[in-house]
């Protein structure tokens, strides 16, 4: 019996890029209002595994389901507007202010009157402390600004899921925390929410299961618990003692 409660489901994805197979075997579940965590080393295949979520990436084969509906090319422009997606960059408009990067989307893609758009935009931005900036224009702000921009334009389609790439990888150390509290904040809220990151603080504190994958597999699957204090495989204790000895 299907659970109807499943988010997300990867069933044995297989992806390649020539000779070089980036995803072997994939499998996983992420139930509504939980929090996943993929970590590992670079070039490990975290980042195609999350694209493959929502399309950005195809695969060779296996199926992913979203809310118990198979990912098919007819069904992703639906499927993309129901999950918000943040990346390593911030991909922002240069010659959009930030109220305008905000309502771009839900006022082309859902047709959502400007009004209403702008209303729920200053909403999102209040929810990222960023309202103050609402006028001013991508350049203007910081990285870490920049991205907790990013993440409130996520939040302005009303996602049903958030999936995070990396989303602080690209910013000086000092902004990093300013945008792990945003993400944290989601978390608390109830989000379902997939996020590829080295931030094992973060982890700890935010997943309710972390997955590890080395070599385009998934090679260790705990709760937050089990991973960090009894890791079960001699790759995942040999990332987490250079990760953590890092920090």
């Amino acid at each position: 019996m299907t659970n109807t409660n499943l988010a997300i489901e990867m069933k044995n994805i297989e992806k390649t890029y020539g000779t070089f197979h980036a995803l072997k075997h994939v499998n996983l579940e992420l139930e509504a209002g939980k929090k996943l965590v993929v970590c590992g080393p670079s070039g490990s295949g975290k980042s195609t595994l999350i694209r493959c979520i929502n399309g950005l990436e195809t695969f060779d084969a296996g199926e992913v389901m979203i809310w118990g509906e198979k990912l098919e090319s007819k069904k992703l422009q639906k499927v993309r507007s129901e999950m918000g997606m943040v990346f390593q960059q911030f991909n922002l408009f240069p010659h959009l202010t930030v109220l305008e990067n905000l309502t771009l989307a839900p006022i082309w893609v859902k047709k959502v009157p400007q009004a209403e758009a702008e209303k729920q935009a200053k909403e999102m931005l209040e929810r990222v402390k960023m309202i103050d900036h609402a006028h001013k224009y991508p350049a203007q702000l910081s990285g870490g600004q920049q991205q907790r921009v990013a993440i409130a334009r996520a939040l302005c389609m009303n996602p049903k899921i958030m999936l995070f790439d990396e989303p602080t990888s690209a910013l000086d150390p000092e902004m990093i925390k300013e945008v792990l509290d945003v993400m944290l904040e989601l978390a608390v809220s109830g989000m379902t929410m997939i996020c590829v990151t080295h931030e094992m603080g973060f982890a700890r504190q935010a997943a309710d299961r972390i997955i590890f994958m080395d070599a385009g597999e998934v090679i260790e699957e705990a709760t937050p618990e089990e991973f960090f204090t009894k890791p079960k495989t001699e790759r995942a204790q040999l990332f987490l003692s250079q990760i953590l000895h890092q920090a």
